[in-house]
C-alpha cells in the first residue's frame, strides 16, 4: 500500500509540475506529453527497481517504458524524416508565384518615410527614455522590439516588463506602459503609460509568473491541445496594446511546423479572441512567423530535386538575413534573397512572403546579398570605420534597393547609404537620406542604361522655363538647384554629371528635363539639354556618335 501510494503521489506530482511549468500540447505532433509520459514511466519503474530486486509489474513498466520511448523517437523519425518527405516539406511554403514587377508589391517611398532606426537603435532610445523616470527604470526592462505600422507611420513598439520575480510579486497589476521609437525619425520617442485618461497596463505577459504569466494564461483557457507561438507585442489603431499570438500546427509528422490562425490577449485583462487567417483584424501586422518563413523557403529550396541530390543542382537558400518591409497597400512582407546553394556574395532574385496569408512571390533577379551591400556601403566611407545596420529593402524609383545606417562605434546613426540589389557598386551615401539619395541617383545616372527601372515607375518629359537656379558643394560634388515654371511645388536637382550645360543655366532659360515621379517632392534630374545653348560638336564627335547610333541599330 505503501509503494502505491507512493507511485500515486508520484505520477500525480511529476504530471502536475510538468503541466503546470512545461505547458505541454496535447495533440499529436508535439514533443511535450509524450516526453513527459516517458518521464514519469522512467521514474515508476527506476523507483520500483530500488524498492525491491524482483516485481511482476516491472515488466508492466518497461513494456509502457518501451512504448512511450519509441512513440518519441521512431514515431517521428519515420513520420517527418525528408527522406520520405521531401516533397512534403517542399510544398509546405504553398504556391511560389513568379513577380514580373517590383513596384507591383512595394511602391516607390518618400525619403520622409525609409526607415532608417534599426532594432538596436530602438533599444538604445528606449533605454535613454526611461532613463529619463529613474523609479521606473529600477522596476521595468524593455521587452523586445517589433515594427508595426501605427495610423499609418512606421514604429518600434515594445512593452515594459518586470524586471524580476520581486518585482511582479510588489506589481500584481501590471506594469505601465509601453515604449514607441518611430523607425523614420530617432527624435521621436514616446513612452506611452495613459490612453484617454485610463493608465496603460501589462498585467499578463512572458515576464510574469504563476497565473499572469503568458503562456500559462493561454494554456489553461483553452489552447491545452494547440500549438501556439510567436508572442509578438502589437497596438491596435487607438494604441490600445495586445499580444498577437501565432497558432499552429505540424503538417509533417512532428515536423512541419505551419500557421493556421491568431489569437489577441488584451494585456490588461487577458481577454482572449480567436481569429482564422483570412478573419485577423488589419492591425495585426504579423501572423505568419519569421522562423516560419525561412525554415519553408529553405525547404522549398533544398528539396527542388528530392532528397538526394549531392550535386546541389539547383538548390536554393536564404540569405543571412530577413527583413519586414511595407507594399504599396500598407501590406507587410517578409523580404529574403535567395541564393544558390555554395555561393556567398550573389542572389538569384529575392521572395517576399505576405505576413498574414503567405503568398509568396519570386523575383528573379541576380544581385547583392545584403552582407554583400552593407560591405560595399561601409567600404565607401572606409576610412570613417563606420558599421551598417542590416540593409531594408525599398523600391527606389522602379529600383530594388538596400537602405541601411552607418552607424560610429557608439551605435549613433553617422550617416544613410543606398545600395543598388542588382549591382552593389552603385552606392550613395549622404548625412542625410536626401544627400543619399542624390548620390545614388548621380550613381544611377552615371551608369546610363545599367540598370533598368521598373515599368510601374512613370518617366515624365517636359519643356518649360527655369524660375530660379542656385548651387550648393556637399561633399565635394556641386549640385544645381532649379525651379521650374508650372511645377513651383517641386524641386529639381542634377549635376554636371547629369549635363555639362547645368553649371552654365541661368533664369528665363529654355530647358528640356526628364525625371520620374519617386514620390518625392524633391526630384532627381534624369536627363537636362538647355534649349538656349547650341553647342558645336566637332567632325570627329559626330563620326563618333553616327558611329555608335548605327551599332546600336545592328
Amino acid at each position: 500500500m505503501k509503494k502505491l501510494i507512493t507511485y500515486i503521489l508520484l505520477v500525480f506530482g511529476l504530471g502536475g509540475t510538468g503541466f503546470y511549468v512545461g505547458l505541454p500540447t496535447i495533440n499529436h505532433g508535439f514533443y511535450g506529453l509524450p516526453l513527459l509520459i516517458t518521464l514519469i514511466i522512467g521514474s515508476i519503474y527506476f523507483l520500483d527497481v530500488k524498492f525491491q530486486k524482483q516485481s511482476r509489474f516491472r515488466a508492466t513498466l518497461l513494456i509502457a517504458l518501451c512504448l512511450s520511448f519509441g512513440y518519441l523517437t521512431l514515431v517521428p523519425l519515420f513520420t517527418s524524416w525528408a527522406l520520405f518527405k521531401s516533397a512534403e516539406y517542399r510544398n509546405l511554403i504553398g504556391e511560389v508565384n513568379n513577380g514580373d514587377d517590383f513596384a507591383t508589391h512595394v511602391a516607390p517611398i518618400s525619403t520622409e518615410e525609409i526607415r532608417i532606426v534599426d532594432k538596436a537603435m530602438a533599444y538604445k532610445l528606449g533605454d535613454k527614455v526611461l532613463g529619463t523616470k529613474p523609479s521606473l527604470g529600477s522596476q521595468v526592462n524593455l521587452g523586445d522590439f517589433n515594427i508595426q505600422k501605427v495610423n499609418g507611420k512606421l514604429y518600434w513598439v515594445a512593452p515594459l516588463l518586470h524586471s524580476g520575480f520581486f518585482k511582479w510579486f510588489n506589481n500584481r497589476q501590471g506594469t505601465n506602459g509601453y515604449v514607441m521609437v518611430s523607425a523614420t525619425n530617432e527624435r521621436d520617442v514616446k513612452l506611452v503609460q495613459n490612453i484617454n485618461d485610463h493608465p496603460v497596463l501589462i498585467k499578463y505577459q512572458p515576464a510574469a509568473f504563476m497565473a499572469e504569466n503568458l503562456a500559462r494564461h493561454i494554456y489553461f483557457n483553452g489552447y491545452m491541445t494547440k500549438g501556439f507561438t510567436d508572442f509578438t507585442f502589437e497596438l491596435d489603431d487607438q494604441g490600445k496594446p495586445y499580444w498577437v499570438v501565432t497558432l499552429l500546427d505540424k503538417k509533417i509528422g512532428f515536423e512541419g511546423a505551419d500557421a493556421t490562425g491568431v489569437i489577441t490577449v488584451a494585456t490588461e485583462t487577458g481577454e482572449i479572441k480567436e481569429y482564422s487567417i483570412n478573419k485577423a483584424p488589419l492591425w495585426i501586422d504579423r501572423i505568419q512567423p519569421e522562423n516560419f518563413v525561412l525554415n519553408q523557403l529553405n525547404d522549398w529550396g533544398e528539396f527542388v530535386r528530392g532528397y538526394w541530390n549531392f550535386s546541389n543542382q539547383d538548390k536554393l537558400t536564404t540569405t543571412q538575413g530577413i527583413s519586414l518591409v511595407y507594399g504599396s497597400d500598407n501590406k507587410s512582407y517578409w523580404y529574403t534573397g535567395l541564393t544558390s546553394v555554395g555561393k556567398d556574395q550573389g542572389t538569384v532574385g529575392f521572395a517576399l512572403v505576405d505576413t498574414r496569408t503567405k503568398e509568396t512571390v519570386w523575383y528573379k533577379q541576380v544581385g547583392a546579398t545584403e552582407q554583400a551591400a552593407q560591405n560595399s556601403a561601409m567600404g565607401k566611407v572606409q576610412e570613417k570605420r563606420y558599421v551598417s545596420s542590416f540593409p531594408i529593402t525599398y523600391n527606389i524609383n522602379g529600383i530594388p534597393t538596400y537602405v541601411m545606417s552607418l552607424k560610429d562605434q557608439a551605435g549613433l546613426i553617422k550617416m544613410l547609404a543606398m545600395v543598388s540589389v542588382e549591382d552593389y557598386t552603385i552606392v550613395g551615401v549622404g548625412n542625410n537620406m536626401k544627400e543619399a539619395l542624390r548620390e545614388f541617383k548621380n550613381a544611377l545616372n552615371s551608369r546610363g542604361n545599367a540598370i533598368v527601372p521598373s515599368s510601374a515607375v512613370q518617366t515624365f518629359d517636359i519643356t518649360t522655363t527655369v524660375s530660379k537656379i542656385a548651387s550648393d558643394i556637399r561633399n565635394g560634388n556641386t549640385h544645381y538647384y532649379l525651379i521650374l515654371k508650372n511645377y513651383e511645388n517641386k524641386i529639381f536637382i542634377g549635376s554636371s554629371l547629369v549635363s555639362n550645360e547645368l553649371p552654365v543655366t541661368q533664369v528665363n532659360d529654355k530647358v528640356q528635363i526628364k525625371y520620374d515621379d519617386g514620390a518625392n517632392e524633391v526630384v532627381d534630374i534624369i536627363s537636362f539639354d538647355n534649349l538656349e545653348i547650341d553647342l558645336q560638336k566637332t567632325n570627329k564627335q559626330e563620326k563618333i556618335e553616327k558611329y555608335f547610333d548605327l551599332s546600336s541599330h545592328n
